[in-house]
């Protein structure tokens, strides 16, 4: 049961900690070298994917803009552009075209780069086809710009503190309700026990003077 007790805990810390890493804003910074828009057919993994944009009509196949970028190391990563609208995560997000529009105007070379911090949340996966979602697009001062993730420290301290009151009263409700009943139910069988110890005593004696056993 403790292997067991361990998997389960294990497993259920696992997939909390996947989502609030898929979920949670993450700021790249990076070099946008181009934009695009790609007709997306999407498949298995289309729950990977944001609605369509507002007031557009929900379908599988679908126009969606696409950001390139280059890392200060060189190595590339693609965002996709969508909106999220009114539902999940809830970034509602509703300007992918102005969006695209701010990332063409800030695009640069190698020779004249200009330092995009890329506010996106998801993740990237080749074997999936799966594309991070910019949020949001703003110049820094160069590839070491220091930038401090409020809203995640926020809402993880949040849930932090939501954790540690659901653990006390946990633990007041198992000191004043569970404890005393688990006391209570042990003494009820203890007392069962000495009873039923005393009740084969007492016939075995009944026993014994009933075919003058000493």
């Amino acid at each position: 049961m403790r292997y067991l007790k361990w998997t389960v805990l294990v497993t259920l810390a696992l997939l909390v900690f996947s989502f609030l890493h898929y979920t949670l804003p993450q700021t790249d910074i990076v070099r946008i070298v181009g934009t695009e828009n790609r007709r997306m057919d999407l498949g298995e993994n289309s729950w990977f994917w944001a609605s369509p944009d507002v007031g557009t009509a929900p379908s599988n196949s679908r126009d969606i803009f696409f950001i390139n970028a280059v890392y200060p190391d060189g190595s590339t990563m693609e965002y996709r552009n969508e909106d999220t609208g009114w539902g999940w995560p809830p970034y509602f997000k509703m300007d992918s075209s102005s969006l695209n529009t701010s990332a063409k105007e800030l695009q640069s070379t190698a020779d004249a780069p200009k330092w995009v911090a890329v506010t996106h949340y998801g993740w990237r996966n080749q074997l999936f086809t799966i594309f991070p979602n910019a949020i949001s697009l703003r110049l820094v001062d160069g590839p070491e710009a220091r930038i401090i993730p409020w809203v995640n420290i926020v809402i993880l301290s949040f849930l932090a503190f939501v954790l540690f009151m659901a653990w006390r009263m946990w633990a007041q409700f198992k000191e004043r309700m569970i404890e005393p009943a688990v006391i209570e139910a042990q003494e009820t069988l203890d007392d069962l026990d000495r009873r039923a110890d005393r009740a084969k005593a007492g016939i075995g004696g009944w026993f014994n003077r009933l075919f003058g056993r000493k």
